[in-house]
């Protein structure tokens, strides 16, 4: 029988403040892997954005305040993501206790390099213009914002840039984008994040798109994708696998040489959403070709794509969606999806040829534009325009906010579970959280996914107290 001071060491044990909980993810061939267990890692995530575009100023982001964080890393945590996107971030705040939230919860993060704030962006109706050094002071601002926090999973270095109007220009511009990022990266990180593109589900170029971004070419052997990410709302209400057009998605994407990912999806045509398609995307015919995929969106805007609303009080409400992903997550073969296949990560570069465009109207043209005067020099020298980020101490704790479910009844014990050392998120990791009417967990100090447990904060007084009298 464990003695009594032994239990409550266990138990303090959960209390225990992070500065590392993850560890970093790398590409190998066509899979994303966990770079000190080889396990490969696939994106269980969402879109994160509180407020949309519209809220987009430069004086706060979505990792910038450390309430909103919390709260939403915690229910994160109980929906069962490992990853969340964020679109629009500002290189000049501080970001330190927001990213450390995230990472102590064991969930990653791919950052958007652009803004929609001038100059922060590539006009795709005249690239040329603003393919310049100011451009720059935004995407290395954020690489050097962010290249530090270990669970920095991947930049984009653009979203949807190319559509059928602009496929003959904007192509090279997108990859010396990529080319400028990984230049930098390679200066002046200590390890290689990953940098991709995520596209537009336009069909009749889809795959014109993917061969152009993930081929190596020996002139510009920086320019290349390290990874794909595709946004797609084809499967909508009760699709399946034919209907939705997956079955065609996974046929194209099937020979990519590079982690391919759903960049988006979660079509909100057939409401309240079902998502149906989560066993698919993560089924063993579609994981041949896809390294999963990130739900759009977590906060319910304008376009009525949420998981949760944030409402004026200052509570916020857990939305159906919420729950049916949940539910779905939850279905998942966690160990299968780990599975590494050396059939993934041995597979060899596609070299870029013309031959591996196949639409006429999209660009083959490898020959990108030059650096634009004074790139280079920030390459070399360094971006000094923010500071780099540092993880801080986290701890479990409870969030401050109300949360109400889809009946509009409290969810009371969210809490903020820090998983041990090297541990990410999955579905079914943290059971905090209970619902007046009972449903849910009522174990407010359940294991996470780590197996640690959380106990209220009053016993780490008497923990360390018995702690002391051990070690005498």
């Amino acid at each position: 029988m464990i003695p009594t001071y032994g239990r409550v060491l266990a138990a303090a044990c959960a209390l225990a403040t992070t500065a590392n909980a993850v560890v970093p993810i790398e590409v190998k061939g066509k899979d994303f892997v966990n770079s000190e267990t080889g396990d490969r890692f696939q994106v269980l995530g969402v879109d994160y954005q509180p407020g949309g575009t519209s809220a987009v100023d430069g004086k706060s982001d979505p990792l910038s305040e450390r309430d909103e964080c919390l709260r939403d890393a915690a229910l994160m945590q109980q929906l069962g993501v490992n990853t969340i996107r964020i679109y629009n971030l500002a290189p000049e705040l501080n970001h330190d206790e927001c990213v450390s939230i995230f990472n102590a919860a064991g969930i990653y993060m791919i950052l958007d390099v652009n803004s929609p704030l001038y100059p922060g962006y590539i006009d795709r109706t005249a690239p040329w213009e603003s393919y310049n050094k100011d451009y720059y002071g935004q995407v290395f601002g954020i690489i050097e914002a962010f290249k530090d926090y270990p669970n920095t999973l991947a930049f984009f270095a653009g979203n949807e840039v190319i559509n059928e109007d602009s496929v003959e220009e904007v192509p090279q511009y997108i990859r010396a984008v990529q080319r400028d990022m990984k230049e930098y990266i390679d200066k002046h990180l200590d390890r290689p994040i990953p940098v991709g593109y995520s596209a537009a589900d336009i069909r009749p170029i889809l795959e014109d798109t993917l061969n152009y971004f993930m081929c190596e070419d020996e002139d510009e052997p920086m320019s290349h994708a390290d990874f794909f990410g595709l946004n797609s709302y084809s499967w909508c209400g009760d699709a399946s696998y034919k209907s939705s057009g997956f079955d065609v998605l996974t046929e194209m994407m099937t020979d990519a040489t590079i982690p391919v990912f759903f960049s988006e999806y979660g079509c909100n045509e057939v409401q309240p959403r079902k998502f149906t398609e989560v066993q698919a995307i993560y089924g063993e015919e579609m994981a041949q070709a896809f390294s999963g995929g990130l739900v759009y969106e977590y906060t319910q805007e304008s376009n009525d794509y949420g998981l949760v609303k944030l409402n004026d009080n200052g509570t916020i409400s857990l939305l159906v969606d919420f729950e049916n992903l949940k539910e779905q997550y939850a279905k998942l073969d966690m160990d299968r999806i780990r599975a590494s296949n050396s059939s993934h990560t041995d597979i060899k570069p596609v070299t870029c040829s013309a031959d591996l465009i196949q639409n006429g109207t999209f660009s083959s043209n490898f020959t990108l534009p030059a650096k634009p005067p004074g790139v280079q020099k920030l390459i070399d020298d360094g971006y000094d325009g923010v500071d780099a980020g540092k993880l801080v101490d986290v701890e479990s704790e409870d969030i401050p906010q109300t949360v109400y479910n889809h009946r509009g009844e409290e969810v009371t014990g969210v809490r903020l579970n820090v998983l041990a050392e090297g541990a990410s998120n999955e579905p079914g990791g943290s059971t905090s959280g209970s619902s007046g009417s009972g449903s849910g967990s009522d174990e407010e100090d359940g294991p996470n996914a780590a197996g640690m447990v959380t106990v209220p904060v009053g016993l780490a007084t008497v923990a360390a107290t018995l702690f002391a009298l051990v070690m005498l």
